[in-house]
């Protein structure tokens, strides 16, 4: 089906779904059905459904979901976590409030790799991006990356407040993207959630506090406030 002029090549489809001709011969998407996908080849491939169901591969997930399509159980399976499923811990009020503080460090220290990176071969970041990352880089004042004790973190945010302002508006204008309209769903959140849940047990649980008028959506206000970023510091011209 890989054939220039065959009817479906490059005839997309989302996830879950597959393309198929139907009795005129023309293309359209149908429910890919789970013994189609291809099996793994080892448990990295496996993923956790929210119906806490280990699935061979993260197609085999999406192809059951499409199946159930217009029921309860449908609509509430997503993708929650990569690997087998396993137990993860209840996350505590004070591991919560910890959270936050790590995320925040670990985005500005993605966000200071990516400038190290697009120094030697350019392509990582925008000029734009390029301009607000090289002022924190520079920055003598800055925590260097290190395993640190939530008591720094917190004291680091009070002192170099300014620092983690760009850092969460990025990861959000990352996330924002289908479409871009300044909300994150569930399936836009799932990049960066999908790979934490297994080292991070609050991440979910974090998220869904984030989710201040449970409309099962998180708004960039939303966003920023559950980071830290005071109302005067939220600016839409940060997320281009």
């Amino acid at each position: 089906s890989k054939y220039h002029g065959y009817p479906c090549y490059n005839f997309r489809c989302k996830r879950g779904k597959t393309c198929k001709l139907d009795a005129d011969n023309k293309p359209r998407c149908a429910c890919q059905e789970p013994a189609e996908c291809p099996a793994s080849t080892n448990t990295f491939d496996n993923v956790c459904g929210t119906d806490n169901r280990t699935y061979d591969t993260s197609c085999h997930l999406f192809a059951t979901k499409c199946n159930l399509d217009g029921t309860k159980t449908g609509h509430r399976l997503h993708l929650d976590y990569s690997g087998p499923c396993k137990l993860i811990p209840p996350c505590l009020e004070n591991e919560l409030s910890q959270f936050p503080l790590r995320m925040r460090d670990w985005l500005k220290n993605v966000l200071l790799q990516l400038y190290e990176l697009d120094s030697m071969s350019p392509g990582y970041l925008t000029p734009k991006q390029r301009f607000k990352v090289k002022k924190i880089f520079e920055n003598e004042r800055r925590l260097y990356p290190g395993n640190h004790t939530v008591q720094l973190l917190a004291q680091d945010f009070e002192k170099n407040y300014n620092m983690y302002i760009y850092p969460v508006h990025w990861q959000f204008a990352q996330l924002d993207q289908h479409p871009s309209d300044r909300v994150l769903t569930h399936s836009e959140l799932a990049p960066l959630r999908v790979p934490l849940v297994p080292m991070e047990h609050c991440t979910s649980h974090f998220f869904q506090k984030c989710d201040a008028d449970k409309d099962k959506q998180v708004s960039f206000k939303e966003w920023t406030s559950c980071f830290g970023i005071k109302n005067d510091d939220m600016d839409p011209n940060l997320l281009f």
